[in-house]
């Protein structure tokens, strides 16, 4: 893991984010004490789509009562 200034760091950003994505964990220091670190993300799990099966029922679409509404936008 390497530890590159603020300046540093500013200056030469696209080339740290390369890096970056491609595994490394980079420091950047502040006044020479470690301040932030820049890890790669996780990539988002596969979604499968069909999990919750089930039916939505016509009364889903019926308008709300006005009691409810009136709950809703109070």
């Amino acid at each position: 893991m390497e530890t590159y200034n603020v300046h540093e760091a500013k200056t030469h950003l696209s080339r740290l984010l390369e890096r970056v994505h491609a595994g490394e964990e980079i420091v950047i220091a502040k006044s020479g004490r470690p301040y932030a670190r820049l890890v790669p993300l996780e990539r988002p799990a596969q979604r499968r789509p069909g999990l919750l099966v089930g039916t939505i029922g016509e009364e889903f679409f019926e308008p709300l009562p006005d009691a409810e509404l009136e709950a809703w936008e109070s």
